[in-house]
């Protein structure tokens, strides 16, 4: 059983440490409103899979027109330049970051 908890553990922190690796350590450089920006694909698409699925065409054709966010946040934040990663990559970070936003975890 200990061994199951300590696994379960280290891959938690693996894919922690992939997310901030991919996304969240340039979302803090940045100062970027990353719980915002979740909210706002929350609201707009309701779902998880209807988020993932707008946030990876997002990502995989960066442009303000395309933004779930308003044409005054590319004011005052960089047009999000294009990831090197792979779909299935992209996909999982996509995965990992709605997880740890997910609003439902703090109602709890």
């Amino acid at each position: 059983m200990e061994r199951v908890i300590i696994i379960a553990l280290i891959i938690t922190s693996l894919n922690s440490n992939k997310l901030a690796n991919s996304c969240l350590n340039c979302h803090i450089k940045n100062k970027l409103p990353t719980e915002l920006i979740y909210k706002r694909y929350l609201m707009k698409y309701s779902t998880k899979e209807n988020m993932k699925q707008a946030i990876f065409k997002y990502l995989k054709k960066p442009d303000p027109k395309n933004s779930i966010m308003p044409q005054e946040f590319f004011l005052k934040f960089n047009t999000k330049e294009k990831l090197e990663l792979n779909d299935k990559e992209l996909l999982e970070n996509i995965e990992l970051f709605l997880n740890r936003f997910d609003i439902k975890k703090k109602l709890k």
